[in-house]
C-alpha cells in the first residue's frame, strides 16, 4: 500500500506542476501566420536570409521584401526566388547602420507583418589583438542595425494590428549569444545584447499583438562562414570542432516554425535545445511543456555546462602549454643557450 501511494505521489507531483505551468506561462500561446502576410527580411540576399525568403514565399506570403547592402546580390536573390516560387520579391539596398536609409527602405516596402532581423557580421579574433574598429563594426551592424530596423518598422507594424492579425519581430542571434567562446569576444557581446533587447521589447509590444522571437543558430554553411574560418584563432577552431555546421535551409525552416508559433527562444539543433534550457533564466515562455523541461532540466544542464567548461578550459590550457613548448624550442640553440636574437 505504501509503495502504491509513493508511486501515485510521484505521478501527481509532475502532473500538478504541468497543470500549474499551463496556467502561469506568459505570454499565452499564439500562431503567427505567414500565408497572406508581408514578410520583410534583412540580410536577405544570401545565406539564412535568402533561405528564409524562399521559404516564406513558398509558404504563401503575399509579399516578401529583402534588404541588404549589395544591389547585385539582391538582384540575384530576387531572380532565384522568382524562378523557384513565381513570386516577385521587393529588394532594397541599404546599410542597417544608417537609420535614415533603413527608414526609407521600410517606408517604401509598406506595413510589415513579420520582420526578420537576419543581418549580421562576424570577425573572430582575441580582443587583445583585434582593432577597435572591427569591434565597433560588429556592434554597429549586429546590435545597432537591429535597433535601427525595429525602430523604423515598428510604428507601421502597430497600426491596425488587431484587424491584420498577430505580427512578429524575429531577431537572428547565435549560439554565441548564449555562451561565450574564445575568439568571439566582440561578436558574443553584440549577440548577447540582442537577448536583452528582445526580452524588454516583448514586454513593450505584447499588448499590440506583436510577438518577439530570438533565433539561436549554430555555425551555418553560408558564404560568411567561409570568410569567418579564415580568421578564426586556432583555439576557436579546436573548440568549434566539437559541433557540426547546419545547412542554411534547415536553420531557416527551424526559424520560420519558431516564428509561426510565437516562440521566444528558437533553438535550431539538439545542442541549441540544451542551451535553451540551460540559459532560460527569466525569458518569456509560451509552452508549458517547454517550461516543464526548463524547470526539471536547469539543474542537470548546469552540471553538463560545468563539464563543458572543464573540457574547454582544459583544451585552452593544453594549447597554451604546447605553444610555450614550441617557443622554447625555437629560442634554444644547440648549445642549450638562449638565442638573444630570436
Amino acid at each position: 500500500m505504501a509503495s502504491l501511494l509513493f508511486l501515485l505521489l510521484l505521478l501527481l507531483l509532475p502532473l500538478s506542476l504541468l497543470i500549474a505551468l499551463s496556467l502561469i506561462v506568459r505570454p499565452r500561446p499564439t500562431r503567427v501566420p505567414i500565408k497572406g502576410r508581408h514578410v520583410f527580411i534583412s540580410g536577405g540576399s544570401s545565406g539564412i536570409g535568402l533561405s528564409l525568403a524562399h521559404q516564406a514565399a513558398s509558404a504563401g506570403a503575399s509579399r516578401v521584401s529583402i534588404l541588404a547592402r549589395g544591389a547585385a546580390k539582391l538582384d540575384e536573390a530576387r531572380a532565384s526566388i522568382r524562378l523557384a516560387t513565381g513570386i516577385d520579391v521587393s529588394a532594397f539596398s541599404a546599410d542597417v547602420r544608417d537609420f535614415d536609409a533603413v527608414k526609407v527602405a521600410v517606408d517604401a516596402a509598406g506595413p510589415i507583418d513579420v520582420l526578420i532581423c537576419n543581418h549580421g557580421v562576424f570577425v573572430p579574433q582575441e580582443l587583445e589583438r583585434q582593432e577597435l574598429e572591427e569591434v565597433r563594426f560588429m556592434v554597429d551592424v549586429n546590435l545597432m542595425g537591429t535597433f535601427n530596423l525595429i525602430k523604423a518598422a515598428l510604428p507601421a507594424m502597430k497600426e491596425s494590428r488587431p484587424e491584420r492579425g498577430p505580427g512578429s519581430i524575429a531577431i537572428m542571434s547565435s549560439q554565441a549569444g548564449q555562451v561565450g567562446i574564445y575568439g568571439y569576444t566582440a561578436y558574443s557581446a553584440s549577440k548577447f545584447a540582442l537577448r536583452g533587447l528582445g526580452e524588454a521589447l516583448q514586454q513593450e509590444v505584447i499588448s499590440d499583438g506583436i510577438h518577439v522571437s530570438l533565433i539561436f543558430p549554430p555555425d551555418t554553411e553560408t558564404p560568411g562562414l567561409v570568410e569567418e574560418n579564415k580568421r578564426r584563432p586556432e583555439i576557436t577552431k579546436i573548440l568549434a570542432g566539437h559541433s557540426s555546421a547546419m545547412q542554411a535551409d534547415d536553420v531557416a525552416r527551424k526559424a520560420l516554425n519558431g516564428i509561426k508559433s510565437g516562440t521566444f527562444i528558437v533553438p535550431c539543433n539538439f545542442d541549441g535545445f540544451m542551451l535553451a534550457i540551460a540559459t532560460a533564466g527569466l525569458s518569456p515562455q509560451r509552452s508549458f511543456i517547454m517550461a516543464f523541461a526548463e524547470v526539471f532540466g536547469a539543474g542537470f544542464m548546469r552540471l553538463v555546462g560545468l563539464f563543458f567548461q572543464w573540457t574547454w578550459y582544459g583544451l585552452i590550457e593544453k594549447w597554451h602549454a604546447e605553444q610555450n613548448s614550441k617557443y622554447q624550442l625555437l629560442v634554444l640553440v644547440p648549445e642549450n643557450k638562449f638565442c638573444m636574437l630570436c
